[in-house]
């Protein structure tokens, strides 16, 4: 099996699970600035992992900034990820993301 790593062009087609993440615009104001490692994703949530508990994200109202194995940020309206993961993975989609810093 051939595997392309994760970069900033498609990481809408990755898993997610593993990455640190952090909360930049929500919604709810408790949200807000919230990061940790993403534990799970379902079809509407992120769950994150703090430094205190888990915490259950609707992607729908949140903006992630979410950052790669080579610490490169990525900055993702949480639209984007909305739906099965194993079907976003599989879908394609133009690059409606934007990098933060490398």
């Amino acid at each position: 099996m051939i595997t392309v790593p994760i970069n900033p062009k498609n990481i809408l087609r990755h898993e997610l699970i593993g990455l640190q993440a952090a909360i930049s615009t929500s919604k709810d104001p408790n949200m807000l600035k919230q990061s940790g490692t993403i534990i799970d994703e379902t079809q509407k949530t992120l769950t994150l992992r703090t430094a205190k508990k888990a915490l259950i994200t609707e992607k729908k109202s949140s903006t992630y900034k979410i950052t790669l194995k080579d610490k490169t940020q990525v900055e993702i309206n949480g639209k984007l990820l909305y739906g099965r993961p194993e079907d976003r993975i599989k879908k394609k989609s133009q690059n409606k993301w934007k990098m933060v810093q490398k």
